[in-house]
């Protein structure tokens, strides 16, 4: 598997975003202005095809940043990729001096953002119908 990073939001990010987010979730204002500035990272397998991505972006000009977005094909969650994804956007964070990640989950999706060691710092919010939570990891610069 690979990851790639791209800025600005890529076709191959719309793909995958419409058919979870809008098509199997039902979710109607998935794309925002931040698509715009944001770094987009995708996971292919080996024959290229695209898994899934997420995308981060700095958080009001601080050294925190924001994850968001992030989902896997149907077919290949539970395999890893969503682990890879959320290890990379740290990666990500660490090279542009963030020491915070933080994001809003999925209420459903909060256990395994808590398997890679982020906290839950919020009550539960609505959002489009979908219970959410804000949850944040921080490190050491």
């Amino acid at each position: 598997m690979e990851i790639r990073a791209f800025h600005g939001l890529p076709d191959v990010a719309i793909q995958l975003r419409t058919t979870v987010f809008v098509e199997e979730q039902g979710f109607e204002e998935e794309f925002d202005a931040v698509d715009e500035t944001a770094v987009h990272l995708v996971a292919f397998d080996d024959h290229g095809i695209p898994l899934g991505t997420c995308r981060v972006f700095a958080q009001d000009g601080s050294n925190s940043y924001l994850l968001g977005r992030l989902c896997v094909i149907k077919e290949r969650r539970g395999n890893g990729v969503g682990r890879m994804l959320v290890q990379e956007a740290e990666h990500t964070v660490r090279q542009l001096g963030g020491v915070r990640l933080r994001l809003h989950s999925q209420y459903r999706a909060r256990g395994f953002y808590a398997l890679l060691g982020y906290t839950v710092c919020s009550e539960i919010e609505d959002e489009q119908g979908c219970p959410h939570i804000w949850m944040e990891k921080e490190w050491n610069a």
